[in-house]
Order: C-alpha cells, then sequence, then structure tokens
C-alpha cells in the first residue's frame, strides 16, 4: 500500500495571488478601469511576503507582462498610486555605472518587513462626484409666502 496518493498531486501546486474580498468592496478598486487592476496583480504577483516595499517592476517589465506597449503603463501605475493601492520607496534612477535602475514599489494592503501595519489608505478613496455629494451646502431659506 505505500503513502497517500491524494497528497501527492498536492505539491509543487505553484504560487496564486490572494485579492480579498474587502479590498475589492472598496469603491477604489470597483471604480479602477481593467488596466491598473491588471497592473495591480502583477504587482502582488511579484510580492512573496517578506518584501513589501521592495518590489521592483520596471515599465518596460511590466508592459511585457501585460502585453501593452511601456508607455501605456506609466498612467496605469499613477492611477494605482493616487488610489493608495501601492507607494513608491525608491523612485527610478541611473546606478553607479549609468544602468537604469527600477521603480521599488510597495503595497499599501500589506503590512512592512520592519512590522509596521498596512496602510490601507485606498479605503478613504472617493469619487468625485461623492466628493461632491458629501460637500458641506449653505441651508436655503423658504419662499416667503404672500
Amino acid at each position: 500500500m505505500g503513502g497517500k496518493r491524494y497528497k501527492q498531486s498536492k505539491r509543487g501546486v505553484g504560487r496564486f495571488v490572494q485579492l480579498p474580498e474587502w479590498l475589492q468592496a472598496t469603491e477604489a478598486w470597483a471604480t479602477l478601469p481593467p488596466g491598473p487592476r491588471a497592473l495591480y496583480i502583477e504587482l502582488k504577483r511579484r510580492f512573496n511576503g517578506t518584501n513589501n516595499g521592495d518590489i521592483f517592476l520596471s515599465h518596460r517589465d511590466a508592459a511585457a507582462a501585460l502585453a501593452v506597449h511601456r508607455n501605456t503603463v506609466g498612467p496605469w501605475f499613477k492611477t494605482l498610486e493616487e488610489r493608495g493601492f501601492i507607494y513608491l520607496t525608491q523612485a527610478p534612477h541611473l546606478g553607479p555605472s549609468g544602468i537604469g535602475q527600477a521603480s521599488v514599489w510597495g503595497l499599501d494592503e500589506e503590512a512592512t518587513p520592519d512590522g509596521k501595519p498596512a496602510r490601507k489608505s485606498f479605503t478613504k478613496f472617493r469619487t468625485p462626484a461623492q466628493n461632491q455629494c458629501m460637500a458641506v451646502t449653505k441651508n436655503r431659506t423658504a419662499p416667503h409666502e404672500r
């Protein structure tokens, strides 16, 4: 009889990307276009559980992974950053030998390796229409009766 066969097929299944329900329920995610969503998933693929704040992803690598032109992904990074899903920990620069170094990113939903809790600033995102509705308006007086 040997070992249990059902457990042998479970080895080496591979990694997966987890998108929690609470993240998908936020307004920032619900109003996010498909391109930035795909980019976020690609950034999350490069997160291994301990490297938050040290995720390297250049525009060219992101474009190759998503099968789009490299100029297309630049606004997607900005969109994710503006909505609070990612943050820049190190800007792109030229290295000592003149070779370019890619941007280094962090995920806002994950805790940092030094023990700081997750920021989760994307939960505070509101669309411009909601911001106008939430603004305090002046009380209007009732029309005069004759």
